[in-house]
């Protein structure tokens, strides 16, 4: 399924940029392994400026990418990342709550899983960690002139 970016009902997407970011997330030690990826979630409050990064506040969900060296070297790991990056913009957009941080860590797996299964072992991860938006509320559209 193709992602509209000026689709109204998705969440804007933020990245983590800083190894604090990176660890804070860690530090929560909620996370779901899948086979072709590893989420780890962290839970920020919505008060403006706490846990958050200046410049990013008006993003709904963060997310940050890693791949370490067991998966490869250099090309194999930004690969994994790309794969990760296309497999996050097919899913989160759309699925993700608000008010997460997100770190999807690149496995061995990642390389070799059909790029379908990818995206199902995400979703699958946030169904787990029980970051899944709500059925989303119908946005509200123009009413229909009628009888003009």
């Amino acid at each position: 399924m193709r992602v509209r970016l000026d689709d109204p009902s998705l969440i804007r997407l933020g990245r983590l940029k800083k190894r604090a970011e990176f660890l804070a997330v860690a530090a929560t030690r909620r996370k779901w392994a899948a086979p072709g990826v590893i989420v780890q979630l962290r839970r920020w409050s919505a008060a403006p400026g706490e846990d958050q990064a200046q410049g990013e506040d008006q993003a709904d969900v963060r997310i940050g990418y890693t791949a370490s060296r067991k998966v490869g070297n250099s090309v194999v790991r930004n690969r994994a990342k790309r794969r990760l990056r296309a497999a996050a913009a097919e899913v989160l957009g759309r699925r993700a709550a608000p008010g997460h941080d997100l770190v999807l860590i690149a496995r061995g797996e990642t390389i070799r899983r059909s790029f379908p299964d990818l995206v199902a072992d995400l979703d699958r991860a946030l169904e787990k960690l029980g970051a899944v938006r709500r059925e989303a509320e119908p946005v509200a559209a123009p009413a229909p002139v009628v009888g003009a």
